[in-house]
């Protein structure tokens, strides 16, 4: 719509901002007429129309089979869409027009702002269905004839009060009909339904629904007024209103066809079983972060006893494999921690490597620094946990046999994520420039534990693979290639 405006029309960009606002409500009149609605309007010569957006009912056959936006119109071609601009009310002379042996009853409707007629809907009926209304469709139809007019007069869309059509109530959930005191006039099955839901056991017609609704309502104090204010239709407003284990989505539409407001529309929908599944994920939400704070928790208290043991110790190699030990879970640890700060199990794991790389260079014998280049991204925490094990090993290796005590060097964790797709695959090379490989050394058969920690998990669990070849010029470069889902 944006696109056709400003490509064929003079309307303003607050002109526009009103189409895009009487839009977003507009398949409450669709489905309230049980008619089509095309939006035309004038181009920037006056010579033309140009449709700009297009709405088919809910609630009964279409009248378009074809995409009419974006459609150009002479002026003169479709009288009633001339009337309804250069005189700016609804028009509904003329016979029914035929299309595809389709009888189709027209009406033009104007679109008016602070004075202006920007537009002008043209609402077309199916007639080919047509039989005695019931009462619901006639409250429909009657409904519908009240926004036409607040459309036609510029009191309706309600200004700033924009609506997401995707989580509001619409008229097929549930209708109440209030006349100017708050009291129901018409109340459609599904809405008395929702009503019953709270604990209404009698009948809504001739009940004040605002009183109602409070009552239904547990007691709330000063926010039982606003609930009657609300549930009677004086302002625009939603709210949700719980009671008797049920909970009902309302929404209030004052109508003014005339300038002063004879009644109301409530719209409502039983959501009791969305908010209880809502609730129901809440709470995994919270068990499972749960879960992995005490995981964390029991894994620092692992690590913490294996640490006191390590200063136990006489034997120098006893003493350092528990320090291993201490950083593999130390690892674990930090996946756990940040999958406890989320919602679900992804986790950012360019923290989780810095992280791991300033806990492992805590063991360097030299004045050794590490970094950090690219980005690793978000990853499954089944990816995270073993990942971070294995840098844990690569680069604890790095430290311990490429540099002599007191050597300077530089190790280099690099991270290259693949293009966004099924599959993608993350490059990650930790290059250092110490002394390099001993004579004939092949990781692929070297007995190191660490080692063997890293082709277990890389080449087993994560699906990768996993090298280890000499620098370009000194030191030694380990390269893994490990497949990711993407994620954004």
């Amino acid at each position: 719509m944006n696109d056709l405006v400003r490509q064929h029309t003079a309307l303003s960009e607050s002109d526009l901002e009103w189409l895009h606002l009487l839009v977003s409500e507009w398949q409450l009149l669709s489905d309230l007429s049980f008619a089509d609605l095309v939006l035309w309007v004038p181009t920037l010569d006056g010579t033309r129309y140009v449709s700009v957006a297009q709405m088919r009912p809910n609630t009964g056959p279409t009248s378009y089979q074809d995409d009419m936006v974006g459609h150009l119109v002479p002026r003169g071609r479709r009288p009633l869409l001339d009337a309804a601009l250069d005189e700016g009310r609804i028009v509904r002379e003329g016979d029914p027009e035929w299309r595809e042996e389709v009888p189709v009853r027209v009406e033009s409707i104007p679109v008016r702002r602070e004075g202006r007629v920007l537009g002008v809907i043209a609402r077309n009926t199916n007639l080919l269905t047509v039989r005695t209304p019931s009462r619901l469709e006639l409250t429909y139809l009657q409904s519908a004839s009240d926004l036409a007019q607040m459309i036609a007069a510029g009191t309706f869309p309600f200004p700033g009060e924009a609506v997401d059509m995707d989580s509001s109530p619409r008229a097929g959930d549930g209708l109440i009909r209030l006349d100017a005191d708050g009291i129901v006039q018409y109340a459609s099955p599904n809405a008395l339904s929702a009503y019953h839901r709270l604990g209404l056991a009698a009948d809504l017609v001739g009940q004040h629904l605002g009183q109602i609704t409070a009552e239904l309502a547990p007691s709330r104090g000063p926010v039982d007024e606003a609930l009657v204010k609300l549930a009677s239709g004086y302002a625009p407003r939603e709210a949700e209103v719980e009671g008797n284990g049920g909970v009902i989505q309302l929404r209030a539409i004052p109508l003014k066809p005339k300038g002063t407001r004879i009644g109301s529309l409530v719209l409502l929908r039983d959501v009791t079983e969305l908010r209880r599944r809502e609730r129901e994920l809440i709470t995994k939400d919270a068990t499972i972060r749960e879960i992995h704070h005490r995981v964390k928790n029991n894994l620092q208290t692992v690590a913490a006893l294996l640490r006191l043991q390590a200063r136990r110790m006489d034997s120098d190699r006893g003493r350092e494999a528990l320090n291993e030990a201490v950083r593999r879970v130390g690892s674990i640890a930090i996946v756990h921690e940040t999958l406890s700060q989320n919602l679900d199990e992804r986790v950012e794991f360019d923290e989780i490597a810095d992280r791991v790389i300033a806990m492992v260079a805590e063991i360097s014998p030299g004045k050794v620094t590490c970094r950090r280049n690219g980005r690793f991204g978000i990853l499954d925490a089944e990816v995270a946990t073993p990942l971070s094990m294995v840098l844990t090993e690569i680069l604890q290796n790095a430290l311990e046999h490429a540099f002599a005590q007191g050597e300077t060097g530089t190790v280099e964790v690099t991270a290259v994520r693949g293009e966004p797709r099924a599959d993608a695959r993350l490059l990650i090379t930790v290059k250092d420039d110490g002394r390099g490989l001993p004579e004939g050394f092949d990781p692929q058969r070297a007995g190191n534990l660490g080692l063997q920690i890293v082709r277990t998990l890389v080449e087993g669990e994560l699906g990768g693979t996993f090298d280890m070849q000499p620098g370009a010029e000194r030191g030694t470069k380990v390269v893994l290639d490990i497949p990711v889902r993407s994620q954004k």
